[in-house]
């Protein structure tokens, strides 16, 4: 059974002649995306920046977690082990929803990740010591490690390639929506009689909520096309395109099928490595998700309190406001790169937000070189960086790695290899987690966000030479793309040639 949010369509052309296709043109698709886009609340409330140990509701009830658990209480590694053990989680869940997506489904991946997500919840609301607790936190990640990898990917696939980006954002906006909740969920909480087990149950009722949606939404339409009904695929692109449109559509998708069935069989991971265009298509992905976390946004979420406090505020209070106004920031950065994404360009936005991550991560560099150094009124300075720095990040390097990782993979390895670069970005979030306290306590915070700085200019020049701009292409225009990157411009897409010759290399 599905549900249709709004019959008809909104494709480029239209029986009354041209009309433009807009984030709000078709309800359907709206729908479609708010709903997959829960997933992206369950990543933010729980989860990220989980690293910081200042965002995410874990952070709230781990106050409340030592006042129950005196164990808890009198070993670090314990407390340290419950934040994390959503990071390992997300890491399983992240490398495991690629293959559960292209085996399943993206319909189904989200179910599984919605019941694992809210098990999770409920067995650390209930847990009688800290160990179940861990075992919670654990399933939880997995959960999100899997909603990571399917939401985008089930956007992408029923979004028209004019909006695809936007929409695709659209699941950043609600990770930063989640960061913002758990906010609102620890200063809800704090008076109530069991704290941290509501904290951490409540996040149980956005995955039902979205398991409930989900049982009646169709299953992405071009993995349908692939693996089950044709039929039950082109109705759901009827919703969403005219019918000269959907003729286009369905053309492209059925030869670009008919072209993987004729020169592949199977879909193996090692293929990753050794089909050249697919090859480039990863590195690209899985190097923008590696610099999403290496240009520091953990690291200057995690400083923020003390940005403030040497601008001269000092309460512990005013540091909890200090969060809300970031992720109100965040989320009102990710709206403006909504908007930017599909007019701009996935390249120049990256470029122009990394540009700006530089030069407020050098100007933080500056305001802590200069403190320390027994300068005065440099809080200001921090603070200048700080809101430069979320104004810089949040529209680009928020949700330009997530659409362009939705978008770069053919249809038989769109699955493994969003998993794999999801699980680049929880690997890369876990190892800034693990060392960037190390070395700020080894070379200083301010020459720690110099090497973030420096970070930032490798990353530029990573996006000049292997990223290129998908902005408005088809799936289809996207894989002739790399098959033109792979074997020069002349080459009209062979792909038995390109696998021949990896083959043989």
């Amino acid at each position: 059974m599905t549900i249709d949010l709004v019959p008809g369509s909104s494709g480029l052309i239209d029986a009354g002649g041209d009309k433009k296709i807009t984030y709000f043109s078709n309800k359907y698709v709206l729908g479609l995306t708010v709903i997959a886009g829960i997933g992206g609340l369950l990543f933010g409330y729980d989860t990220d920046p989980l690293s910081t140990f200042l965002s995410g509701v874990i952070s709230g009830a781990l106050l409340y977690i030592r006042d129950d658990f005196k164990a808890v209480d009198q070993s670090s590694v314990l407390q340290e082990t419950i934040v994390s053990m959503a990071l390992l989680g997300a890491i399983i869940g992240a490398a495991t929803g690629g293959w559960i997506n292209d085996t399943h489904g993206r319909k189904s991946a989200t179910l599984i990740a919605d019941v694992i997500f809210a098990v999770g919840s409920f067995v650390m609301a209930s847990a009688p010591d800290p160990y179940v607790l861990i075992f919670g936190r654990l399933l939880v990640g997995i959960g999100v490690g899997i909603a990571s990898v399917t939401a985008p990917m089930y956007i992408a696939e029923a979004a028209p390639s004019e909006i695809r980006g936007g929409l695709v954002s659209t699941n950043v906006l609600m990770i930063t929506g989640g960061q913002f909740l758990s906010y609102l969920v620890n200063l809800g909480f704090t008076q109530v009689r069991g704290t941290w087990r509501w904290m951490l149950g409540i996040a149980a009722i956005p995955a039902i909520l979205q398991f409930s949606l989900m049982l009646l939404l169709p299953e992405s339409p071009r993995w349908l096309y692939k693996n089950r009904s044709s039929s039950e695929a082109i109705a759901m692109l009827s919703k969403i395109y005219d019918p000269d449109r959907l003729q286009d559509e369905l053309q492209q998708l059925s030869a670009a099928l008919d072209e993987e069935r004729r020169n592949r069989n199977s879909v193996r991971y090692r293929d990753v490595f050794k089909i050249k265009e697919i090859r480039l298509a990863f590195v690209a992905g899985a190097g923008l998700q590696a610099f999403q976390q290496f240009t520091g946004i953990n690291t200057v979420m995690y400083y923020s309190p003390t940005i403030v406090q040497m601008a001269g505020f000092g309460s512990n209070q005013l540091a909890l406001q200090l969060s809300l106004i970031v992720a109100l920031m965040n989320a009102a950065g990710t709206i403006v790169g909504i908007y930017l994404i599909d007019h701009v360009g996935r390249r120049k936005l990256a470029l122009s937000s990394l540009t700006g991550v530089i030069l407020s991560l050098i100007l933080l560099a500056v305001a802590f070189f200069l403190e320390s150094s027994g300068h005065a009124n440099m809080g200001w300075v921090a603070v200048l960086g700080l809101v430069l720095y979320i104004s810089a990040f949040a529209p680009g390097m928020g949700p330009v790695p997530w659409t362009v990782n939705s978008e770069i993979y053919s249809e038989s390895y769109r699955g493994i290899c969003g998993g794999m670069s999801a699980t680049v970005n929880w690997v890369s979030n876990l190892i800034v987690a693990q060392s960037f306290l190390s070395i700020a306590d080894a070379v200083g915070i301010g020459m720690t966000f110099l090497i973030l700085a420096g970070i930032g200019v490798v990353a530029v020049g990573f996006v000049v030479v292997f990223v290129p701009e998908t902005k408005g292409l088809t799936f289809e225009e996207v894989e002739k793309l790399w098959r033109e990157r792979a074997w020069g411009c002349g080459n009209n897409g062979n792909v038995t040639q390109s696998l021949l010759e990896d083959d043989e290399a």
